[in-house]
C-alpha cells in the first residue's frame, strides 16, 4: 500500500485532500506543529521518518498582502521549503505533487493563461510561489506543478465566506469589479490531484510529470462571483442583511498587495493529458456555497 505524506492537513486543499487520497493508500496528512516549513530539518525529519511514495505539499504562505511585510517568512515556505522536500522526494525516489499560483502572473494578458506563457508576478506572494516552482525544477526527479486559482473550500477562510459573513451583518458590501479569475473548490483540486495520483503505476506516468493548470472553467469578475454568492444564499433562504453590493475599482480596494487584474487559467493540457474533464465553476463553487450556506443556517 503506498503511503501518501500531504503537509497543511489544516489548510483548504489539504484538508480536502484527507479524504480524496484516502481510497488510494496510507494518508499521513501533517499540520504545522508536526511539519513546521520554516525549519528544513523539520522538513526532511518527517519525510525520513515515513518514507513516503508521494509528497503533495499542500501547504502555503497564502496570506497575500501579509506576505508584502513578511516577505522572509513567505520565501522560506513557498521556496525554501519546497526545495527541500524536491530534494528529500528526489533522493528516495518520490513523486512530488506540489500546488501553485496564478499570481506568478501579471495579469495583463486578455485571454486565459497557458503553462507556457511567460510569469512575472508582482507581488511578493507570487515571486515566493514562482521561486518554489523554479526551486523544483532545480532539483529534477518526478514532480507534478499544479497551479491554482481563487480556491474556495467547505473549511478554512476564503472569499466564498467572506462575502456570505459581509452580507450578514452589513447593509452595503464593496467588491472589485476589475479582477477576473476561475472560481475553484478545494475539493475539485483535491479530486483531480487523487485521479491524476490513481494513474500512477501505468505505463509512461512519469513522462507525463511536468506543469499544468488546474481551475474550474470559465471566468468572471471578483463582483459577479460576490452577486452569484449572495443570489445562491437567497434562494436557499439564508437571512442576509445585505442590501447592495457596490461594485469598485482594485485601486479603491487600498490592498497591500496587488492582485492580477486577469487570473483566468486554460486547462486545457491538464483535460487533454490525463482525460479529465473540469467543471463549471458555477456548478463547482455551488457544492461548497451548500455546504457553507447549511452551517450558517444552523449556527
Amino acid at each position: 500500500m503506498p503511503t501518501f505524506l500531504v503537509t497543511g492537513r489544516n489548510g483548504q486543499v489539504g484538508f480536502a485532500l484527507r479524504r480524496s487520497l484516502a481510497p488510494l493508500g496510507r494518508v499521513v496528512a501533517l499540520d504545522h506543529a508536526a511539519c513546521d516549513l520554516l525549519h528544513p530539518d523539520a522538513i526532511r525529519r518527517a519525510v525520513r521518518a515515513y518514507k513516503p511514495d508521494v509528497i503533495v505539499n499542500a501547504a502555503a504562505f497564502t496570506a497575500v498582502d501579509a506576505a508584502e511585510t513578511h516577505p522572509d517568512a513567505a520565501f522560506a515556505v513557498n521556496a525554501t521549503a519546497v526545495g527541500v522536500l524536491a530534494e528529500e522526494a528526489h533522493a528516495l525516489g518520490s513523486l512530488l505533487v506540489h500546488f501553485s499560483t496564478d499570481h506568478v502572473f501579471d495579469g495583463r494578458k486578455t485571454a486565459p493563461y497557458v503553462e507556457t506563457d511567460p510569469v512575472n508576478p508582482q507581488s511578493v506572494y507570487g515571486k515566493s510561489k514562482l521561486a518554489g516552482e523554479q526551486a523544483i525544477a532545480e532539483v529534477g526527479g518526478a514532480a507534478l506543478i499544479l497551479r491554482t486559482c481563487w480556491v474556495a473550500g467547505v473549511h478554512g477562510k476564503n472569499f466564498v465566506k467572506a462575502i456570505l459573513a459581509a452580507a450578514r451583518t452589513q447593509q452595503v458590501v464593496r467588491v472589485v469589479d476589475d479582477q477576473y479569475g476561475c472560481p475553484t473548490s478545494a475539493g475539485l483540486v483535491a479530486d483531480v490531484t487523487a485521479k491524476i495520483l490513481a494513474k500512477r503505476d501505468m505505463p509512461g506516468f512519469s513522462g507525463l510529470c511536468g506543469l499544468y493548470h488546474l481551475a474550474a472553467k470559465g471566468g468572471v469578475s471578483r463582483f459577479s462571483y460576490a452577486r452569484a454568492v449572495v443570489d445562491h444564499a437567497v434562494r436557499h433562504g439564508l437571512a442576509l442583511r445585505l442590501e447592495r453590493l457596490e461594485p469598485v475599482p482594485s485601486a479603491a480596494w487600498e490592498a497591500m498587495a496587488p492582485r492580477p487584474a486577469n487570473a483566468m487559467l486554460d486547462c486545457t493540457r491538464l483535460q487533454q493529458t490525463f482525460g479529465l474533464s473540469l467543471p463549471d465553476w458555477e456548478d463547482d463553487i455551488g457544492h461548497v456555497l451548500d455546504h457553507i450556506i447549511a452551517e450558517a443556517s444552523h449556527a
